[in-house]
């Protein structure tokens, strides 16, 4: 298959090499492909010209779309969530677009770890009495017992779930179906979500956005989690009502947040988030680890690859009415 890897002209750290390719494509015992790299659009629109399968960030699919590309087939994006790229109709005809689902899994289970730590160690608000100067012991708990409600059971949650359960708390999950989860006491719904926020301790968000779980955490749900509940959010920024939950931290009602997603991003300078007391923020890098990010994607890529040239369903493939 003719297959072309893009990258960013600006995200070195995360630029596929043909070392890389050569590695990935021996573990996968794959051979006979001619595999091109591209960082220029002047490559991009080369690589178009005779491209069965495109590997490359959404950003470029963003920027480059619609082109002409009449013998691609198979597109992969190497994100997880693919909102941005709404609505589809710059997807080429016959084209079958997945995303990167299962890479980040590792790298977001352990920072939704650390988060859910940092938050029963108060050290958002330690963070907070530090840049004022000032001396104040804050007592922490044991996570064993702690009640945590995880909305989304994906690869980012479902692993943060796993975590939490080895850490003796009572784990409850959040997501279209009440199917059993193995790191889960109970699975509820969302139209269930309501019912169990006010036994929450913490509040993690990890479930994609779509149409049905923008603006999820309003100004009323957030006031329903009990008084000193935490809330840790490595979904997408538009889950969350951000005015909201900086109102009820700067009430103390909200005991602390560990933030990686936003609206916007880049978080602009002035924004009301960077001086909310008890509030750690992250730009975005809760899930990808330069050293494992592009080995891991080029193995789910080749593990579809060979899925597509067998006739069996692809495991990413991107559902565009689901959103995920």
């Amino acid at each position: 298959m003719r297959i072309h890897l893009q990258n960013q002209p600006n995200d070195p750290l995360f630029d596929f090499s043909q070392t890389m390719w050569d590695e990935a494509a021996a573990r996968a015992g794959e051979t006979g492909h001619a595999v091109s790299i591209g960082i220029t659009e002047a490559d991009f629109a080369t690589a178009m010209t005779t491209a069965e399968a495109l590997v490359c960030d959404a950003s470029v699919l963003k920027r480059r779309f619609p082109c002409p590309a009449p013998h691609l087939k198979l597109i992969f994006a190497t994100n997880a969530g693919l909102d941005r790229l709404a609505p589809y109709d710059w997807l080429p005809p016959g084209a079958i677009l997945m995303n990167n689902r299962g890479t980040h899994e590792a790298k977001a289970g352990e920072f939704g770890l650390m988060a859910v730590l940092m938050l029963a160690n108060r050290i958002p608000e330690m963070a907070t009495n530090q840049w004022a100067g000032r001396w104040q012991k804050l007592w922490g708990s044991v996570l064993a017992s702690r009640r945590i409600t995880i909305v989304g059971l994906g690869a980012l949650g479902g692993t943060l779930a796993g975590h939490a359960t080895r850490f003796g708390m009572q784990v409850t999950g959040v997501r279209n179906t009440t199917a059993p989860h193995p790191d889960c006491a109970r699975v509820l719904t969302m139209e269930a979500l309501d019912s169990v926020l006010p036994d929450t301790d913490i509040l993690v968000l990890a479930c994609p956005l779509t149409a049905r779980t923008r603006g999820l955490m309003d100004r009323n749900r957030l006031s329903r989690l009990p008084a000193g509940a935490g809330i840790v959010n490595i979904g997408r920024g538009e889950l969350l009502d951000q005015d909201a939950l900086c109102d009820m931290l700067d009430s103390g009602h909200i005991g602390g947040a560990v933030l990686d997603v936003f609206t916007p991003e880049p978080l602009p300078p002035g924004h009301r988030l960077w001086t909310t007391p008890h509030v750690v923020i992250s730009p975005h890098t809760s899930a990808d680890d330069p050293a494992t990010y592009n080995p891991r994607s080029l193995d789910i890529f080749l593990a579809n690859l060979r899925a597509h040239r067998e006739g069996k369903p692809l495991p990413n493939q991107f559902d565009i009415a689901r959103g995920y």
